[in-house]
Order: C-alpha cells, then sequence, then structure tokens
C-alpha cells in the first residue's frame, strides 16, 4: 500500500514557527529545508510543498542551550523528540519537524542578505519572525543534499560575468519583497 503524497502548507509553516517559538521562547525561527520556499512563495507549485517534514530551529537555539542544566542539552534533538518523527505533535498535526541547527546545511556566509522574511502571529499577541534561505541559496542547498552537484560543479556552472562578454549588459535583479502575514 502506498502512502498518501504529503503536501506542506503554509499554516503548517506557520504552525512550526508557533510550536518553535512557544518551546524556545524565541521570537525568531529559521527554516533551513526546502519548505522553506513557502516563505518567500506561500503559492509555489504542489510539487516543491510535496514533504513529510519542515526543517527549523530556533534563532536563539545556542543561547537555550547554554541554559540548560545538562551540557548535552541540543536543541535539534530536543525539536525531534518533541516534535519530530513519530512524536505526539506528528499524530496530531500529519508532519513533523525535523530537528536542525545553524550547522546542518552549509551555506555561503552571505546568506541572510539573501533571505526572505515572513511575521506569523504567535501565541496570544506575540509575533514571531520567520527567516529562510532565498531562492538562489535553496536551490543550491537542494542540489548538493540531493548529490546532484558537488560545489566545484556549482562553481563552474554559474553563469559568467556580464563583462565577460563585450557590449553585454545585464539589469539588476529587484530585490523580493518581505511577505506579510
Amino acid at each position: 500500500m502506498s502512502r498518501p503524497i504529503e503536501i506542506r502548507t503554509v499554516a503548517d509553516l506557520e504552525r512550526t514557527a508557533r510550536s518553535l517559538a512557544l518551546h524556545f521562547k524565541a521570537r525568531t525561527v529559521v527554516v533551513v529545508g526546502s519548505q522553506g520556499i513557502l516563505v518567500g512563495w506561500p503559492g509555489a507549485p504542489v510539487t516543491m510543498c510535496m514533504s513529510p517534514e519542515i526543517d527549523a530551529y530556533p534563532a536563539n537555539a545556542r543561547a537555550w542551550e547554554a541554559a540548560q542544566d545538562d551540557d548535552l542539552a541540543e536543541a535539534s534533538e530536543e525539536i525531534s523528540v518533541i516534535f519530530g518523527e513519530g512524536s505526539h505533535f506528528h499524530t496530531a498535526h500529519g508532519f513533523y519537524i525535523d530537528g536542525v541547527d545553524d550547522r546542518t546545511a552549509r551555506l555561503p556566509p552571505s546568506w541572510p542578505s539573501r533571505a526572505v522574511v515572513r511575521e506569523v502571529r504567535g501565541h496570544g499577541t506575540a509575533t514571531v519572525t520567520v527567516v529562510a534561505l532565498g531562492p538562489e541559496d535553496l536551490i543550491v542547498s537542494v542540489i548538493r543534499h540531493l548529490g546532484l552537484m558537488t560545489p566545484s560543479d556549482l562553481l563552474q556552472r554559474r553563469p559568467q560575468a556580464a563583462r565577460s562578454v563585450p557590449g553585454r549588459r545585464t539589469a539588476r535583479r529587484p530585490a523580493l519583497a518581505s511577505p506579510r502575514g
């Protein structure tokens, strides 16, 4: 018997943000996996939203870990136990949060300058900021994660700079607007 196709939605993304923010007393949640597409493109094609999980962590994970009595406490492990595959959260909501951290995806140091942001209504009157990889970094991260290309392959295949083609001019791409809602 085949498993049903699992489609993540903006509502799932918002539930993830609220749940992690409440548990870790965080104001910001970072989404590093493919479902980060929902942050900047809420109406993304269904084929891009097919996943049983959302890879996320609270931005204050390191501070949370330092404040714990257990020297071995890791926020990513806490996420996996409370919100991960097979958890009560998974059973109740039909998806799980994969416990990751700021070292899970190997990202360029400049990724925050291309990040997309979404404000989510938290519990009560709180607002949670969700930060995700910008489209360029998300695509490269997924390609690398799937093993389709190595970092050197990616560098070799990136488009040549406009200066390498005499007489050719390139327009700057407009900045992505930060979605609200």
